[in-house]
């Protein structure tokens, strides 16, 4: 179980930090949920037109409380960020390996993948005689081998799809030109309110959280992100 945050258009990086800090601590947490702490890593994507395809990325086992001074990112001046803090749902899924952005290298460019929920029966819509890393069998469900985009109706099919048995499918996939941020829990899950997602509409900016986070702007500014949607961002300029 995981938190996400993502921000596009003018904002302070620190403050997106912080807002993750929070939420990886349970300072905001205000939901059903049994985790408050989320220690098993962290990692960010960020764009920067220095870097191969105008992407970066920072991935780090430690907790993002402990280890984000040490980090490249909150001396970041970006206009798009996303960050994800971890709870390893499995013991034995945790280091750099399943640390999150997931990467996968196709021939447009990166797509860096960043989940939140457990999906334990992906697998079975693979071909696959077991499950050993969800959220990276999640990432090759969603996008197949080969394809170059999400194709947001058939990703959509495709979750509809899924065997019953998880948790929820929130992710943000992340690519050069756009981001898809995706909302798709169960309807019969326990913990609506954990696996909610909730948008900040700003003047200059629009962030997208897993909790309400006071600090970046009062409670009445947020709205929820209606569930089982599929949201696009575009992020390319140039």
């Amino acid at each position: 179980m995981c938190r996400l945050i993502l921000a596009h258009g003018r904002f302070s990086t620190v403050a997106l930090l912080d807002a993750a800090i929070a939420m990886s601590t349970g300072r905001t947490a205000e939901h059903e949920g049994p985790t408050r702490h989320h220690p098993n890593g962290w990692g960010a994507v960020f764009r920067d037109p220095r870097a191969p395809h105008g992407l970066a990325v920072h991935r780090d086992v430690r907790p993002i409380e402990h280890s984000v001074g040490e980090s490249i990112v909150p001396r970041v001046d970006t206009d798009f960020l996303v960050v994800h803090v971890r709870h390893a749902t499995l013991a034995r899924n945790q280091g750099i390996g399943c640390t999150h952005p997931i990467a996968r290298h196709g021939a447009r460019g990166p797509f860096y993948f960043l989940h939140n929920g457990f999906m334990p029966t992906v697998y079975q819509r693979l071909g696959r005689e077991r499950s050993e890393f969800d959220s990276a069998e999640y990432l090759d469900y969603l996008l197949p081998e080969g394809e170059e985009a999400l194709d947001v109706d058939a990703a959509a099919a495709r979750l509809r799809d899924i065997p019953h048995g998880g948790t929820s499918a929130n992710a943000i996939l992340v690519s050069p030109r756009r981001a898809h941020v995706i909302h798709w829990t169960p309807e019969d899950t326990p913990y609506p309110r954990y696996f909610a997602m909730h948008r900040l509409a700003l003047r200059d900016c629009t962030v997208i959280a897993s909790e309400i986070i006071p600090a970046l702007a009062p409670r009445e500014r947020w709205e929820p992100l209606p569930p089982r949607e599929i949201v696009q961002i575009e992020i390319h300029r140039g």
